[in-house]
């Protein structure tokens, strides 16, 4: 089959998708165990894809089930590390094998361009499966030093039952983030997408059952935050839990883990990430391009999005500019068509909150170099342009709180040192950039940030190796990289004594 080139093939495609639209339990596709189910709407032109089935207490008391028989059965939990990676590589050929489809999937559900659905996402996805299948028969035990006469061993064990809670924005990559270590080490999963974009994580489990998985192993509930997210956060027979969103919800799946069983629990959530472009950055139209790229992309809906700019006073007027003239080009188009450097909010709700904000920023003062306006592209879809404020400041609404929007907040600064005050001043610290042809400046501020991730003359680099998490609100744990197994996995320490 010729891969999609034009917007015309994306949508014969789309006309042709049979959507998985039921909950996945034990290996099979079933419907809510009261029937119920909700409108998928795809925010392009607010067209309802199809009815979604809507889990509850008794869905994920069904799945949690399934997870636990699995685990104990062992098929799994204690194959041979190269039978899973083996299985493991088998899954990455069948996404590779279907990532024009999980791409689509993506795009039509929560509004992204298709080509950084399938350039990004889908491809970031492979990548994540593919490294974590090639890296988990190469974690090693530990021997403890010893005298003669004993023998001390630390060995990982899988913790059991695994929830996931994923979000709206990437929805198949950050599955992938959480599944791979996961699955990986051994673990039963119950994942709950997002009610926003449940569409390629219910078709990922058909590649996972057909990978050969067993089944009960990877479980799939689609439903409500408060209706299937806390009944999974809550649940007694759960080991360990990981989310990805809000930090406000983040806070309340903690509270559920301590009300619970005291389940393990990391939480990767919000931010209101810094990028301090210094007078003396090497390249000024490199550093603007990702600057508007950082906040831009994915329609500013990413948990690191550059939504703070902190610039050197003496370059604001000409950093500005160019910041608002590379943001001028990248205005919302229709998703499907190739090329589109933005596309829709997630759903009508978003863009509220979105345009709620941009009118408190006008309202606190801050000026509006660019955009601030809903636009239609595509009627009935769910689009902002690119906005800028300039001239914000720190205590100011849209400088400190998370908007997950396409809007940036430029705020001036005058040396090194209120620059990072500035930009530790927040209750995030997800993720920093500094721009600067210092070296020894690049380490002091690099050093001084309080982030979990800080890129030096580009904005968002990094890779599976490099582990990915955040300071203060912005959560606890570390996604990607060898860090990651630390999540699913229970230490043990085994002393034996080798004495007559």
């Amino acid at each position: 089959m010729t891969a999609p080139r034009t917007r015309a093939d994306w949508q014969a495609m789309a006309d042709g998708l049979v959507l998985r639209t039921q909950a996945f339990i034990d290996g099979k596709y079933v419907d809510a165990a009261d029937g119920r189910s909700f409108d998928c709407t795809s925010p392009i032109d607010g067209r309802v894809l199809g009815q979604v089935a809507r889990g509850g207490q008794a869905d994920i008391d069904r799945a949690v089930r399934a997870a636990r028989r699995s685990f104990e059965a062992g098929a799994w939990s204690r194959a041979k590390p190269v039978k899973r990676k083996k299985t493991l590589q088998k899954l990455v050929a069948l996404i590779e094998q279907h990532a024009d489809e999980l791409a689509l999937l993506e795009s039509l559900d929560m509004g992204k361009p298709i080509d950084d659905a399938r350039q990004v996402d889908i491809a970031a996805t492979i990548r994540c499966f593919a490294w974590t299948a090639e890296a988990l028969d190469k974690v090693y035990g530990e021997v403890a030093p010893t005298g003669e006469d004993e023998l001390g061993l630390v060995t990982r064990e899988p913790l059991g039952v695994v929830g996931a809670i994923v979000p709206w924005n990437f929805p198949l990559l950050m599955a992938a983030w959480k599944l791979a270590p996961a699955l990986a080490t051994g673990n039963s999963v119950v994942i709950k997408p997002s009610e926003k974009s449940p569409l390629s994580v219910l078709r990922l489990a058909e590649l996972v059952a057909e990978a050969g998985i067993p089944d009960g192993v990877f479980n799939v509930v689609p439903g409500f935050g408060q209706e299937a997210g806390e009944a999974l956060a809550l649940h007694m027979d759960v080991d360990g839990l990981v989310f990805t969103g809000s930090t406000a919800v983040g806070k309340r799946l903690l509270q559920c883990a301590g009300l619970s069983n005291m389940k393990r629990a990391y939480m990767e959530c919000g931010g209101k990430s810094p990028n301090v472009v210094f007078a003396d950055a090497p390249d000024l139209a490199k550093a603007a391009e990702a600057a508007a790229m950082g906040i831009f992309y994915n329609q500013g809906e990413v948990c690191t999005a550059a939504s703070r700019l902190l610039v050197e006073r003496s370059i604001q007027e000409e950093f500005v500019a160019r910041v608002v003239e590379a943001g001028r080009k990248m205005q919302p188009r229709h998703p499907l068509e190739p090329g589109a450097p933005m596309g829709a909010l997630v759903d009508e709700g978003q863009t509220r909150r979105v345009l709620d904000y941009i009118a408190k920023g006008q309202a606190e003062g801050a000026r509006l170099a660019l955009g601030g306006q809903r636009v239609a592209p595509v009627e009935g879809g769910c689009y902002v342009e690119p906005t800028v404020f300039d001239d914000v400041r720190p205590g100011h609404a849209i400088s400190r709180e998370e908007i997950f929007g396409p809007v940036l907040a430029v705020i001036p600064f005058d040396d090194e040192a209120q620059a990072l005050r500035i930009a530790n001043d927040t209750e995030y610290g997800l993720a920093a950039g500094v721009w600067t042809a210092n070296l020894a400046r690049a380490h002091r501020v690099a050093r001084g940030l309080r982030a979990g991730s800080v890129w030096v003359n580009y904005w968002d680099g990094g890779d599976m190796t490099a582990p990915f998490g955040g300071y203060k609100q912005s959560g606890n744990g570390r996604d990607k990289s060898l860090h990651a197994f630390d999540k699913y996995t229970e230490i043990k320490a085994t002393w034996i004594n080798l004495g007559e």
